[in-house]
């Protein structure tokens, strides 16, 4: 019997749809393990697809067509070792999110997900039927099990498979991240190495998908839940992996462990990656964003030239009489710093047509929140002008905290494509800032240095739309509405709950109620990246006409 069996992971980007793009993808993983003399070659979870495709693989004419992709594939990586893939597979009425052993040009073996996610992002319920418990599937002599995901979240999978003869397992992801998940993950898969007495392969894809990053960081751990391997976070790469046959059984080879980012970097670096896959993946190659001196579209502006660098980013500053000389000197600082294009667009003469034009309509009425609203909305205009023109795609830049409580103007700040900071408190932005001023790392393509000047981050907030406007005429100061907001969104709380927090039950309702007013906002809102588990879209889901409040 071979005593070292070698695998050769492939912790990659895929794309949603892009069938053939992922098969090249696979192949050319396949290869590397060919060349290093890999017993099998490993992808992720629903590989060929991409992850997560939702109601597309429920589509006839999308299954069949990754049966075909699946064949080609098998074919072409007949002679070699054997390769495992993740893919939607329909048996008759049944549809299964199945992993896949391909070796000798044809499916040698099958796992279908028995335990099927049926929260925050996941509606695998309703999109796949459970498999059945089953055995594992055999590469040469050695038997490997491989609970699909959330089959190794739970005991049942990997018990099954351990019983019924596995001698290792090697786990298929694809786990998106959210702060502080890599502990969580870790924790569950050392609770099945224990149960099973068995090592254990993690092994996650990397790479954005609308609003959900794949942090990759795939691991091995030996009996009793030792660190055997550790690959880096976000990285995409193919990586080999050996075990040895020892007495006890098969144990991982031990390397140098890649270590995982503090919290800082690792939300950054899923801003970055959110933004540059989504552009990658949708055609797009430049961005532009209005840049007002404020601190959000200053961290907007960075991230985005650390995604695509600074010669596809525009940034537009775009005054009125209240934009105050503080804020055109910050806005140019900005721009300078990162080394973009940066143009000058006044919106006072567009400002009085407008105004001039509803003069008539407005007589008689009282000028406030809808005169304010009209700036926004010209900008909003005027961004989407250019955006038309030049082919760049517009950045919207609201923090999580005005996502939340309505604070933005719905077809004005809010207009956009994509919005780096959706899952990002507006306290969070400030550190942030002074995170990225204080580091550089070689995944960032915009120059190092301080990038966000310090009287952006210690000046008060304001949307600058009438005299002497702050944020904290509207809001409770931020670091309370973030503390709240926390509760209420992120812990799914209570009044009572902010009110034992030592908030004000006033002010607590009133956030409350600004926080479901706001849900048709949120509707219509650009997408971005998730930081942490109650993220607005698919993590939260309240509906729009909503007639109910917390009574405490």
């Amino acid at each position: 019997m071979a005593d070292r069996f070698r695998i050769t992971l492939g912790q990659l980007n895929p794309t949603v749809g892009d069938l053939a793009g992922n098969a090249a993808l696979a192949f050319e993983a396949w290869q590397a393990g060919k060349a290093a003399g890999a017993d099998l070659v490993a992808l992720p979870e629903m590989f060929i697809t991409g992850y997560n495709a939702q109601d597309l693989v429920m589509k006839r004419a999308f299954q069949l067509d990754v049966m075909s992709h699946i064949e080609k594939l098998a074919a072409d990586c007949a002679d070699g070792p054997a390769l495992a893939i993740g893919a939607p597979w329909a048996e008759g009425a049944e549809l299964f999110n199945a992993y896949l052993i391909l070796k000798g040009g044809k499916i040698t073996s099958r796992t279908l997900k028995h335990d099927l996610p049926n929260e925050t992002v996941f509606d695998e319920v309703r999109i796949f039927d459970a498999g059945p418990l089953g055995g594992p599937y055999a590469v040469g002599n050695t038997r490997i099990g491989s609970p699909i995901c959330e089959d190794a979240w739970h005991p049942d999978v990997a018990e099954t498979l351990a019983e019924t003869g596995a001698e290792f397992l090697l786990v298929p992801n694809g786990s998106p991240y959210y702060r502080e998940k890599m502990e969580t993950r870790q924790n569950m898969m050392v609770a099945r190495v224990i149960e099973t007495g068995l090592p254990l392969i993690y092994l996650n894809m990397v790479g954005g998908q609308d609003d959900q990053v794949f942090d990759g960081a795939s691991f091995a751990l030996n009996p009793g839940g030792k660190l055997a391997m550790q690959m880096p976070a976000f990285d995409a790469m193919i990586h080999n992996v050996d075990l040895e046959r020892t007495p006890e059984g098969w144990r991982v080879v031990e390397q140098q462990l890649a270590t995982f980012p503090d919290n800082y970097e690792a939300d950054y670096r899923v801003c970055m990656l959110g933004l540059r896959d989504y552009m990658r993946k949708t055609g797009f190659k430049k961005v532009l964003l209005g840049l007002s001196g404020g601190i959000d579209s200053a961290i907007v502006a960075t991230i985005a030239a650390d995604a695509i660098g600074p010669e596809n980013l525009r940034c537009v500053m775009l005054p009125s009489e209240y934009t105050s000389q503080a804020s055109l000197d910050d806005a140019e600082a900005v721009a300078t710093a990162l080394g973009c294009r940066y143009d000058y667009v006044p919106i006072s003469e567009g400002r009085q047509a407008i105004t001039n034009t509803l003069a008539a309509l407005f007589e008689g009425t009282q000028t406030g929140l809808t005169e304010e609203n009209i700036q926004s909305r010209l900008r909003g205009l005027l961004l989407m002008a250019l955006s038309n023109k030049f082919g760049e795609m517009l950045l919207t830049t609201g923090n999580k905290s005005e996502v939340a409580v309505g604070y933005a103007t719905i077809y004005g700040d809010m207009a956009g494509g994509y919005n780096p900071i959706k899952d990002m408190y507006k306290t969070r932005v400030f550190e942030t800032c002074r995170w990225r001023n204080a580091n550089h790392r070689d995944w960032m393509m915009g120059p190092a240095g301080t990038m966000i000047p310090e009287t952006i981050i210690t000046k008060p907030p304001t949307a600058e739309l009438r005299d002497d406007q702050k944020d904290s005429d509207s809001l409770p100061d931020y670091p309370d509405l973030d503390a709240m907001l926390n509760i209420l969104v992120d812990q799914d709380g209570s009044i009572e709950d902010c009110v034992a927090a030592g908030f004000d039950r006033a002010i607590a309702k009133k956030v409350e109620h600004l926080i479901y007013i706001s849900e048709y906002k949120r509707f219509q809102s650009a997408p971005g990246p998730r930081l942490t588990k109650g993220a607005f879209w698919l993590d939260r889901r309240y509906p729009i006409v909503n007639r109910w409040r917390d009574p405490g």
